[in-house]
């Protein structure tokens, strides 16, 4: 494994940009969203996710080959903003969609399991609907990380945090009275439950690993009513 990542990665490197950065190169790929170019910049892949390789996550090598297989088919690379979304992210990385040729490697790296969207702060951009589509495609037919990570759950508002692991069969998550969409036992939707409801039960804060169905994550983070 640890020479057939290397071999992509070799391959990947020193792909020229048009038109824009014309002299510019990509320097190095980071993981499977994020890549260095040879002008110092970093880039981040608008719009999704993929597990962390500092953190070792499930699939997060699978993932950085994913992205250098993509930047490899033939084409023209391209470095695409969005207009509803700041062009720098807090680390002074450059937010980009990524085209290769016609191919939209943001979206197709959804569509392989490799990556899940992510709207942050709820953002959704000019693809979300392509994203959403790719996603539900990926997940469906068990491709890339919903097959080797099958604990993982789907929260495009979230940052993505892979499970290798399926759900026990005893975990909270199936007791009858547990909503599956948070950790821990937060009570069933409906009815629908607010902050001040789940501090009252000492239940503060809330980890969103499913679909937000309460509303308690208000800025998307993953955790809810935690001040």
């Amino acid at each position: 494994m640890r020479r057939f990542l290397i071999l992509f990665l070799a391959l990947a490197l020193a792909l020229p940009i048009s038109p824009a950065l014309a002299n510019t190169k990509i320097a190095s790929i980071t993981d499977g969203d994020t890549i260095k170019l040879t002008n110092g910049k970093s880039v981040r892949l608008l719009q999704i996710d993929t597990p962390e390789l500092n953190g070792n996550e499930c699939y997060a090598k699978e993932a950085q080959v994913a992205l250098a297989n993509l930047l490899n088919i033939r084409g023209t690379l391209r470095l695409r903003i969005d207009p509803k979304i700041e062009t720098k992210d807090a680390y002074g990385r450059l937010l980009r969609y990524i085209f290769k040729g016609k191919v939209n490697v943001n979206v197709e790296m959804v569509r392989i399991g490799a990556a899940t969207p992510y709207f942050y702060k709820r953002v959704q951009g000019k693809y979300a609907k392509q994203l959403m589509e790719a996603v539900q495609y990926a997940e469906a037919n068990k491709l890339g990380l919903w097959s080797a990570c099958p604990g993982t759950k789907l929260n495009p508002n979230s940052a993505l945090t892979t499970i290798k692991a399926a759900p026990s069969p005893t975990a909270n998550s199936n007791q009858s009275n547990c909503d599956p969409n948070y950790e821990g036992c937060i009570p069933l939707y409906p009815p629908d439950l607010n902050c001040s409801d789940i501090k009252k039960l000492g239940l503060a804060p809330v980890k969103v690993i499913g679909k937000d169905v309460h509303r308690l994550d208000a800025d998307g983070d993953g955790l809810g009513c935690t001040s």
